[in-house]
């Protein structure tokens, strides 16, 4: 009986002591399986390319940084942002089979365009507001801009789209602040016809001109760019 007993005994413990290595196994092995790879696809113009930041990242890179440091994510990122482009032009990239195929790819698209479409409908510059001249300019940015949405639905229907709103460069004005708010709802208007489609505002970020925030008129710094970042990773969970 003692016979019986200890070979029992004995046998739990070699079946705990093989479990036992099984899980710390499995778990070495889970942990040395580095994380799946992420694309982030960017469109837009000057602010999506990153002018004005010396550091040469822009909001684009300096948000693939934080989200390697502070979601252990693997991201990479295809930058596709044009100084001076418009929606117009936009659209005929979105139509090139590079960009076509990083969307298909995608994980994640920021869009952040329009600053151009407002300023050259003015006449190149947002010195004294031509309402009539603008109001122009929206309706083809609004028909630019559907139609650049539907080609990214086409290539990847389920990416999640980060929208940029526009900010006012240019906050002592209340005739512009009110051109970027018309054009901001007319973008949030847009937009909501599709799912899976997030508005950021950026224009609380800039209620004062400064040189600690911005390289030149336009184009913010490396800090400004930073505070982008910020307000990207505030309103969406990655």
């Amino acid at each position: 009986m003692k016979k019986t007993i200890t070979f029992v005994t004995a046998l739990v413990a070699v079946v705990l002591i093989a479990v036992g290595v099984l899980n710390l196994t499995q778990q070495n092995k889970a942990l040395s399986v580095p994380n799946e790879s992420e694309k982030m696809v960017s469109l837009g113009d000057s602010l999506t390319h990153g002018v004005g930041d010396e550091s040469g990242e822009g909001f684009v890179e300096s948000l693939e940084k934080q989200l390697k440091e502070e979601k252990n994510a693997i991201i990479t990122v295809e930058n596709h942002g044009i100084p001076d482009q418009q929606t117009d032009g936009l659209l005929q990239q979105v139509k090139k089979s590079k960009v076509k195929s990083d969307l298909q790819d995608a994980d994640y698209v920021t869009l952040f365009i329009g600053t151009n479409d407002l300023i050259e409908s003015n006449g190149g510059d947002l010195k004294e507001i031509n309402e009539e001249r603008i109001a122009v300019g929206l309706a083809d940015y609004e028909r630019n801009l559907k139609k650049i949405l539907g080609i990214i639905r086409e290539e990847n229907k389920d990416v999640p789209i980060l929208f940029l709103g526009l900010y006012n460069p240019y906050p002592e004005s209340q005739e512009i602040e009110d051109e970027i708010a018309e054009w901001n709802e007319k973008s949030k208007t847009i937009i909501d016809d599709y799912e899976k489609i997030k508005f950021i505002s950026t224009n609380d970020l800039f209620q004062k001109k400064s040189t600690d925030y911005f390289s030149d008129a336009l184009h913010p710094n490396e800090k400004g760019y930073n505070l982008i970042t910020k307000k990207i990773l505030d309103d969406y969970d990655f």
